[in-house]
């Protein structure tokens, strides 16, 4: 029976706190998680936009990782026995974690028309996790026709921060299903169920933003899910997995039915 992955996406959650961020890498590892996601990115090259007048690019300047952080990151999650994962938002920002040697890539939604970063990852990733918020299908179909050579996992996404129950859309994986075979859901609704009710459209992994507080500063905190929920959702994606398993032999419980209850009543 193939195990659902779940990925718990810390993100910058940690807002450049390296012991709050080892904390979360272990939560994230006692609750089952088998990955702990990150972002890469440099604010040198982040272009002028709305964010210079909301905040925001004090947020990022604070939420920033420094080369020696990944490597600093990467050792804990080794110590945790949990995956390392980044999300890699430029081809420039390569070289922050180029040390590490990598296998494995996130491309975040807002670049998953980036034919310049996609090409790239191709290049230097064997195993590509694409995620796809505000992307068309067609859209999607051609990012992944650049990807298609490497193991690529397409993950359905919907930008909104939090998302709300009606913006779903859980059946956008039938669809993605048709143009790669493993797929997952990246969901940014506040609790598990949208997670949970993935499960039955064949979903190999879930990623969920994860915290420790939900009163830490930082837009992401405030719906990420706390240790508790994640270790719900490793449960109950477990009971699925069991209760999807096949079998053409008659199961243990039933022989004693089959044997001795059948045919028990006497005729008149």
């Amino acid at each position: 029976m193939k195990k659902i992955k779940l990925i718990a996406e810390i993100g910058w959650n940690h807002m450049g706190n390296i012991r709050l961020a080892e904390k979360m890498i272990e939560e994230a590892a006692k609750s089952g998680a088998d990955y702990a996601k990150f972002q890469t990115w440099r604010v040198e090259n982040l272009k002028n936009g709305p964010w210079d007048k909301d905040g925001r690019r004090q947020i990022y300047e604070k939420a920033e990782l420094k080369k020696e952080n990944y490597r600093t990151l990467l050792k804990i999650c080794k110590k945790n026995k949990i995956k390392f994962l980044t999300s890699l938002f430029n081809e420039k920002d390569y070289e922050l974690i180029s040390s590490l040697k990598l296998n494995e890539i996130k491309i975040p939604s807002p670049e998953n028309r980036n034919k310049d970063l996609l090409k790239f990852c191709a290049k230097k990733f064997k195993t590509i996790y694409l995620s796809t918020g505000a992307a068309k299908i067609e859209e999607i179909k051609k990012s992944f026709e650049l990807l298609k050579k490497r193991k690529t996992h397409i993950m359905h996404c919907i930008s909104a921060y939090p998302c709300n129950d009606e913006n779903v859309n859980l059946k956008r994986i039938l669809e993605l299903k048709k143009i790669c075979p493993s797929i997952g859901l990246s969901d940014h609704t506040p609790d598990i169920l949208s997670s949970l009710f993935s499960l039955p459209y064949g979903v190999d992994l879930v990623e969920k933003h994860f915290t420790v507080d939900n009163k830490l500063p930082g837009r992401d905190n405030k719906f990420a899910i706390l240790p508790k929920d994640m270790k719900e959702l490793r449960n109950k994606a477990d009971r699925f997995t069991s209760m999807e398993r096949v079998t053409k032999k008659l199961i243990n419980a039933e022989i004693e039915v089959r044997k001795i209850y059948s045919g028990r009543w006497n005729k008149n």
